[in-house]
C-alpha cells in the first residue's frame, strides 16, 4: 500500500517545514542517548536535499529503516519525533518495496516496528500522532499475516477518536486510514466491535460533507457490509438505511451514489429480512426506479440499481399491511402513512401489538421520547388508536410508562403533538359503557 494513499495537505505542509529545522543530535550524543555510529548515519540524511537523502536509501535502506526505528523508540521530545516520522514517510513515499526493510526490524528487536508508532500515537502534539497513523496504516495494511491484537486494538481506539474530532484534519487522516485498514476482514471484526468509529461515521454523513468525504466514508461502510454480523446489525444500531438513501438523494457524484447502491446491495444480499423491511419504510423502491432510468457512465451501478430494485419489488408485493406498520415502528421514522388512521387496521391489528411480551408495544412507547415532533404526534396517535381498540391496554400502557409519557406532551412546543397527545389521554382515562 502506498503512503500516498493516506495524504492531507495540512500534514505536507507542516512536513516541509520540519525539514528544515535543527534537531540537537550531537547533544542526544553527548546525554548518551545516541550511540557515535547513531549520529554519523543521521547526519548524513538530516536536512539533507532528498536526491541525496534517495541515494543513501537505495544503497543502506535496511540500515537506515532499523536507525529511524530505534531512534524513534528512545527518543522523545516532540520536534525530534516530528523529525524522525518524517524521514520514515520520505523513505516510504513511492517506494513500497521499502515496506519489508521496516517490517523485518523485528528481527533485530521485537518491539519493532510497530511499539514507538504505537506510543507517539499517544502523543500530545497533532502532527505527531496524525503522521504515526499514516505510517501505521501502510505498515499494518501491507501485513502479508492477520494482524495481531496488540498492535490493531490500540491504533484503532485512537482513530476511533480522531473520527469523531471536531478537526477536519485529523477526520480525514482518520478516514483515508480506515479506508486502507478495512480491506482486511480482521479489520472490519474489530472496527464493528468499537461504535464510536461507526458512530463518527454517521455523524460525519450528518453534517453533509463535500463528495470526496462522503464517498469516502461510505467506502468504509460498504467494505464493512461484507461482514455478516455488520449486515444483519448495522441498520439497527445506526439508523444507516435512511441516511445513506438522503445522501444518494443530494449527492451530484457518481460514485457517491455507486458505492451507496454496492452497499444496499450486499446489506440485501447478506441479510435481506434485516434490511428490506427499512428500506421500504425508507422509499428506497420509487428512488430506486428513479435511478434505473438514468444514463450512468459505469454499468455496474445499473446492475445494482436493477438488483436493489427488484429484490425491494419482490418484498413489497408479499408485505402484508402489519408487515408493513412492523416495519415503519422497527426504523423508528413513523410518518403520517394510511394505516395509522385506518379503523379497519386498527380493529384487526390492535391486539397483536401485544406479541412477544409487549414487543412492538414497548417499540412504539419507546417513540414517545422521539427528538422528531412527527414521529411524537405519529407514536402518541397510534397509542390512543390501540387503546380504543384494545381496552385493556390501558392498564399496560400504564404499567409500561405510557400514560405518564402521554401526558407529557399535552404540553409540547409543537401544536400537531398537543393535539394528538390530548387525543390519546381522553382515551387513556375514559371509561367504557360497560364498566358504568
Amino acid at each position: 500500500m502506498s503512503l500516498s494513499l493516506v495524504s492531507n495537505a495540512h500534514l505536507d505542509d507542516i512536513s516541509a517545514k520540519i525539514k528544515s529545522k535543527p534537531v540537537p543530535w550531537e547533544g542526544y550524543q553527548r546525554a548518551e542517548l545516541v550511540t557515535s555510529e547513531e549520529l554519523a548515519l543521521i547526519k548524513k540524511v538530516d536536512r539533507q536535499p532528498r536526491a541525496k537523502v534517495e541515494s543513501i536509501h537505495l544503497s543502506d535502506g535496511q540500515t537506515y529503516a532499523l536507525l529511524y526505528l530505534r531512534l524513534l523508540k528512545k527518543l522523545q521530545r516532540v520536534d525530534t519525533m516530528q523529525c524522525l516520522l518524517v524521514l520514515i514517510a520520505d523513505a516510504l513515499l513511492d517506494h513500497d518495496e521499502r515496506i519489508p526493510l521496516f517490517a523485518r526490524a523485528a528481527q533485530s528487536d521485537p518491539d519493532l516496528p510497530y511499539a514507538p508508532l504505537l506510543r507517539t500515537l499517544e502523543a500530545q502534539d497533532d502532527f505527531v500522532q496524525l503522521k504515526s497513523a499514516q505510517i501505521l496504516t501502510v505498515l499494518l495494511s501491507s501485513e502479508s499475516t492477520p494482524l495481531q491484537h496488540q498492535h490493531l486494538q490500540p491504533f484503532l481506539k485512537v482513530l476511533s477518536s480522531l473520527v469523531q474530532s471536531q478537526s477536519q484534519n485529523k477526520r480525514d487522516v482518520a478516514v483515508q486510514c480506515l479506508e486502507s485498514l478495512l480491506a482486511r476482514p480482521e479489520c472490519r471484526r474489530a472496527v464493528w466491535e468499537i461504535p464510536g468509529i461507526l458512530a463518527g461515521f454517521v455523524e460525519i454523513l450528518r453534517h453533509k460533507p463535500g463528495p470526496q468525504m462522503s464517498y469516502q466514508v461510505i467506502f468504509c461502510i460498504w467494505l464493512l457490509s461484507f461482514e455478516q454480523d455488520v449486515a444483519e446489525q448495522i441498520n439497527k444500531k445506526y439508523d444507516i438505511i435512511p441516511l445513506l438513501i438522503t445522501v444518494a438523494q443530494a449527492a451530484v457524484k457518481e460514485k457517491v451514489i455507486r458505492v451507496i447502491i454496492a452497499t444496499f446491495s450486499n446489506l440485501i444480499t447478506k441479510a435481506p429480512s434485516d434490511n428490506l423491511p427499512a428500506m421500504l419504510v425508507a422509499q428506497l423502491l420509487p428512488f430506486s426506479k428513479n435511478l434505473s432510468t438514468r444514463k450512468w457512465s459505469d454499468e455496474d451501478i445499473l446492475e445494482d440499481v436493477q438488483y436493489v430494485r427488484d429484490e425491494l419489488e419482490r418484498n413489497f408485493e408479499s408485505l402484508t399491511t402489519y408487515d408493513e406498520y412492523m416495519s415503519e415502528l422497527a426504523s423508528g421514522h413513523l410518518s403520517w402513512t394510511p394505516v395509522h388512521e385506518s379503523d379497519a387496521f386498527w380493529r384487526e391489528n390492535a391486539s397483536r401489538l401485544n406479541d412477544r411480551d409487549y414487543e412492538q408495544l414497548k417499540t412504539l412507547i419507546g417513540l414517545l421520547g422521539s427528538d422528531d415532533p412527527v414521529v411524537l404526534a405519529v407514536a402518541v396517535h397510534d397509542l390512543g388508536q390501540y387503546v380504543k381498540h384494545y381496552e385493556r391496554g390501558k392498564r399496560i400502557i400504564t404499567d409500561l410508562g405510557g400514560k405518564a409519557r402521554a401526558m407529557e406532551l399535552m404540553t409540547h412546543p409543537d401544536p400537531d403533538v398537543r393535539y394528538h397527545a390530548l387525543l390519546s389521554v381522553q382515551e387513556l382515562v375514559s371509561h367504557p359503557w360497560s364498566a358504568v
